[in-house]
Order: C-alpha cells, then structure tokens, then sequence
C-alpha cells in the first residue's frame, strides 16, 4: 500500500464511483482545447509523504497485483505502463471507465494497476510538483532579473555571451529556461545549491559550474546551464513517457525510480545522478538537498502547485506548415523539440528544390501558421507562435518554428490567420546541413511529444517515431510516407487545397 499523508483505502464501489464521476470530464475532451477545463477536486487528493531517503522499501508485490494510484497532471495511460512495468491492455481492463483514446488522465483520478514488481525501486520523497519544473504558468509573474539584483552573489555581476550577444547572470537564466522550457526557479535553485550563485561573493574556481566535466564544450556558467537544462529534460520527459524507467549513477549503482514518482522529481533525479556518487547523490535528492535550497529561496513549492496539464487535452487542429497544395518532404521524424534527447516532440519538412545543402528558398515555398496566432517571440532562425494570444508562449498552446530566415519573416507581435506565411525555411538557428524548417508544440510550457497520447496531427497525418531520432513516417488513412533527407516518393507530403 502507498502511503500518503492520510492512508487512503478505496473500497471497490468507491473506486468505481470516483472513476464515474471523473469519467464525465474525460468528455470535455471534444470541445477546442484551449476551453478544457476540470472541476474535479484534486485539493481533495493527498499527496506523497515527504520521507527522506534512506526509506521504506515497496513490498515485493505478486505479478498483476492491482496498486492504488492517483493520476497526476499529465499522466497518461502509456506512461503509467512504463513505470509499473505493466501493460496499456491491462490498465484498461482494470479501469474500464477510461475511454480506448484518453489523451491525458484528470488529475486527482483514482485508479487500480497491475503492478509487476522489480527490485530497488528508489525514493518515494516527491522534491518538486510539475508545475515547478516547467517554464509554464507558474513562472508567468517571476522577475529573474529582479530576484538576483536582490542577492549579494556573484551572479548578479556575471557576464557571458549567450545567443549571439552579451547577456547578464539573470538573462542568461532566462535564456536557458526560454528555449529549454525549463522553470527558471529550478536554475537558480540549481545554481544556489551548486555554486552559491545567490549568497556566495566570489564564483567558484572552476569551468564547470554544476560540476559537469566535459572539456570541449562545456565550459562557464552557460554551457553548463544549457547541459542542466537538457539534462533535466531528458529525465522529466523520458519518466512522462514511460521510456526511462532505469538509469545507472555516477557511482554506478542503478536508479530505478519508484513506480509513484512525479515527472519533475525524477527529473531531478537523473540530473543529479550524472553529477554526484553516494551520500552526496542521496543528500541532493532528500529533505535536505535542492527542495530546501529551492523552499529558502522561493518557499513550499507544493504550496503552490499547479495542474498545468488537464485530463483529456487535446490539439486543436493544425494544417501543414507550407502552402495549400504544394508537396514538401519530409526530413525528419520525431526529434528532439530543443537540444538533444527526449521530448521528441519535433519534425521536420523541407521545400523542393534541386540543390543540396543550403539554398534561398522559392519565393512561393513559405513556412505557414499551423493555427491562428500571434508571433511572441523572434530569436536567430525562430518563430514562436502563440495560439491564445495572450503575447505569452507559457500559457496555452504555443508553436516552435526553428530555421526560418530572417529576411521575410513575420514581426514580433503579428497576428497571423491560419495559412499565413511566417518566413522563409533556411540553415539559420541551430545546427543543420540543410534548408528546411523544425517545428515543435508547447502547452503551458511543458513540449508535447510528436508521437504520443497527443499526436502531432496535420492534415490528418500523424507522426510516428522510428527507431532512432529523425527517422519515422507521417501516416494518414492508410498511406505511410518515411522520413528521409532525401527527397523522393516516399518521403513527400502535399497540403490540402
């Protein structure tokens, strides 16, 4: 039994009833994304016992025992499969209430799943709710520069240059949890617990900031951000999905994150597992580690959590991203949506051409709004399109356009019908040997995975990964075109007239 503030039993008809209850939301599932909402009471749902490490081992349960479980904020059924070493087809035999094409589960929804025990299952002391974790909601009223002048540390006299130019300790912050969608509260507490960066006067004797040593191209406080930053990522989205459900320490002992976990907590988990060994690794991810840093700086941060991913979110429909009845490739499949690793929550598409490489692209092969929106944020080679128009991609749906040529392109604050061009595809921004454009989605901050609970749907074709990053096809009603930075039969796509 999981053990929460206040025991929770939940007899079979009760089970029943809350899942009934919760059912009727899963519903709301069919009206525009941007208006579902949930009523049911996840204040009502106790939270995990904070238990420091060392802790109370999980029982070693009988195979296909059912465990209780209460759905978090964007849970979904394939994610649940991986980290209790289940099956979908069980989960839903078990709870035969869920429909066949739930997307995310409601939050605070009670649930039975068959559990199939492996030994060494880690912590169950949660250091961060999801809604800390990610550059959404929460970090819409935070002013970094603001937090740091405040400080006597050494970041706010730090200097680097970042993005093409030079930037202040708090910008490059700001910068890092911009593009990585990474909550900057978590840098800063990251910064603090490592480095002293808010109270210590002097900046520590050393390149590699948070203590990631990779000599070629990790050095100052930046590049060891930026490494934070996808490190993190990898964790939080690969736990999300299902697909990290192990990963080996520094030390060398194995880390099989507790079934019960959060996303943000494991999160953190694998970030330190690269960087620490032994009592320093136990110490970082207990009572006494990043949470009392973060809860110094910025107080409880269960206080304030937030459900910044819904039950049954759907997308809102999407076109292609180039114009009405032309035929593109398509490059890439599911990849990383920024730097390297999970969330593969980008693809890719090219305009035709009979060059190679890196080529000005036709006057008439233009990039497209998806959706009706507003450009929010512009950056070398990037677009950012906010679909609620509220001037701020952490809030709502927002969509990632990456190589898109600065001549041409659409100004900051344009609003943009659907179909309408936004720029030019082009090598600009990132890295890559080719003319083409890379395009990612964000809700409330958190990146949406390409081929997932919530495909990337366009046209009616939808993403699917392949065995390795990029590779993949688009499919739709039985017609499967492949992946490929070469452009043939196989791999074009044509956009609705």
């Amino acid at each position: 039994m999981f053990k929460f503030k206040k025991r929770l039993r939940i007899s079979s008809r009760l089970l029943r009833n809350l899942q009934h209850l919760a059912f009727a939301f899963f519903l709301v599932g069919c009206t525009p994304a941007s208006e579902t909402t949930f009523q049911f009471d996840a204040t009502a749902v106790p939270s995990p016992e904070a238990t420091s490490t060392p802790y109370t081992s999980r029982p070693i349960y009988k195979p296909g025992e059912m465990v209780e479980y209460i759905a978090q904020t964007g849970d979904t059924v394939s994610g649940l499969a991986g980290r209790f070493n289940s099956s979908e087809a069980e989960i839903f035999e078990a709870n035969p209430v869920i429909p066949a094409d739930a997307s995310t589960l409601p939050p605070g929804f009670p649930m039975q799943i068959p559990i199939y025990y492996l030994p060494l299952w880690g912590s169950q002391f949660q250091i961060l709710p999801d809604s800390a974790f990610i550059n959404g909601p929460a970090a819409v009223d935070f002013d970094i520069s603001g937090f740091v002048d405040a400080y006597p540390g050494w970041l706010s006299n730090y200097k680097a240059y970042a993005g093409g130019k030079n930037r202040s300790g708090a910008e490059v912050v700001d910068y890092v949890a911009t593009n990585f969608s990474v909550s900057p509260r978590l840098l800063l507490a990251l910064l603090e617990y490592q480095a002293g960066a808010l109270t210590e006067l002097e900046e520590p004797d050393t390149p590699y900031t948070l203590s990631y040593i990779e000599p070629k191209s990790h050095k100052g406080m930046y590049l060891q951000l930026i490494w934070a930053a996808n490190t993190l990522n990898n964790g939080y989205y690969g736990w999300r999905e299902g697909s990290l459900t192990e990963f080996d320490r520094e030390d060398g002992h194995l880390e099989r994150p507790d079934p019960w976990q959060n996303a943000a907590t494991v999160g953190i988990q694998y970030f330190f597992s690269r960087n620490h060994a032994g009592v320093t690794y136990e110490k970082a991810i207990g009572v006494e580690g990043l949470l009392e840093t973060y809860t110094k700086l910025f107080g409880d941060p269960h206080a304030d959590a937030q459900i910044h991913i819904p039950g049954s979110l759907r997308q809102p429909e999407f076109i292609l991203p180039f114009p009405r009845g032309r035929t593109w490739t398509y490059t890439g499949g599911p990849h990383t949506g920024w730097g390297e690793g999970a969330p593969f929550a980008a693809i890719d598409f090219a305009p035709p051409t009979e060059f190679s490489g890196c080529f000005v692209s036709d006057p008439q092969q233009f990039a497209t709004a998806v959706a009706n929106g507003m450009v929010t944020r512009l950056d070398r080679g990037l677009v950012v399109l906010d679909l609620d128009m509220d001037g701020d991609e952490r809030t709502g749906w927002s969509i990632i356009y990456l190589h898109i040529a600065t001549p041409n392109r659409a100004k900051l604050g344009t609003i943009l019908n659907v179909g309408d061009s936004l720029g030019y595809p082009s090598c600009e921004g990132g890295t890559t040997t080719g003319t083409h454009i890379h395009i990612a989605r964000k809700y409330n901050g958190e990146w949406i995975a390409a081929d997932g609970p919530i495909p990337f749907e366009m046209e009616e074709w939808i993403p699917q990964n392949g065995s390795e990053a990029y590779q993949g096809t688009l499919s739709r009603n039985g017609i499967i075109v492949t992946a490929s930075s070469v452009s043939g039969a196989n791999s074009q796509v044509t956009s609705r007239e």
